[in-house]
């Protein structure tokens, strides 16, 4: 019964989703032409509010916690385990107010409506991973936009989407090149749990009556440790939160 709801609740939402995009590219191309970035900005907060409210129309809901007191006054990098591109818009309506961007391959931003635009101007990094020439100047670009304009990231370390929950080990480079610039971001690993069933049939039909969760984990402060000691302590976190790991193992620090 579950799997016969999927099929006729997807195109419900498919039809939501692109309608945002389609209304909002324009809307994001005026404020960012005539009105500057804090008004692109709320556009764009306000599309992926919309995006969110799409997945309710699958019967899914979306919790976000954060009981962490986040300071306003500085970067922050967060880590977050990377299950499907249902994690996104969560994210950026959830995380708003730290003004977070994302590190995205250089192929989304040509195609896509109000989703092109905002990776080709919202100020994240976007990035070519055939060619690294190109890719760490645009991180460093990243990290240096984070230190000047007191922005925040989004990165997913793991490199690719896990297909089933399971958490892949975190790669290093993408935080360390953020860190090379902006040395004193705090580090906060976020757990993702359930965006994947999402897509466990692939784009149709999605998964339906799931419960998305996010939750914002204990911050990291950097403390001029190696950018290795950081990531595995972020990826042990991440891991015990989702119930991968025991607890009583100790940090590898």
């Amino acid at each position: 019964m579950k799997k016969l709801l999927s099929y006729l609740l997807t195109p419900l939402h498919y039809i939501a989703f692109t309608f945002f995009l389609l209304i909002f590219h324009p809307l994001q191309w005026i404020a960012f032409r005539f009105l500057g970035y804090k008004a692109h900005k709320s556009v764009v907060d306000l599309l992926n509010f919309c995006l969110v409210s799409t997945y309710y129309l699958l019967g899914n809901t979306v919790s976000f916690t954060n009981y962490a007191h986040l300071p306003l006054s500085r970067p922050i990098i967060f880590i977050a385990n990377h299950q499907s591109l249902y994690d996104i818009p969560p994210l950026i309506w959830f995380l708003r107010k730290y003004h977070a961007k994302f590190i995205s391959k250089i192929e989304l931003t040509k195609g896509i409506p109000s989703i092109s635009f905002n990776l080709k101007y919202g100020g994240g990094a976007n990035i070519d991973r055939k060619d690294s020439r190109q890719a760490i100047p645009e991180m460093l670009k990243l990290g240096l936009r984070m230190k000047e304009n007191n922005w925040s990231a989004v990165i997913f370390p793991e490199g690719t989407r896990s297909k089933n929950g399971v958490v892949k080990d975190f790669q290093i480079g993408g935080i360390a090149t953020l860190l090379k610039k902006c040395p004193d971001a705090l580090l906060v690993p976020v757990a993702i749990c359930n965006s994947w069933k999402m897509v466990r049939f692939g784009t149709f039909p999605l998964g339906t009556f799931l419960k998305l969760e996010f939750e914002v984990l204990e911050p990291i402060e950097p403390e001029k440790q190696p950018a290795e000691i950081l990531v595995k302590r972020a990826e042990r976190l991440i891991k015990e939160a989702l119930g991968q790991v025991s607890l009583s193992t100790s940090f590898d620090n």
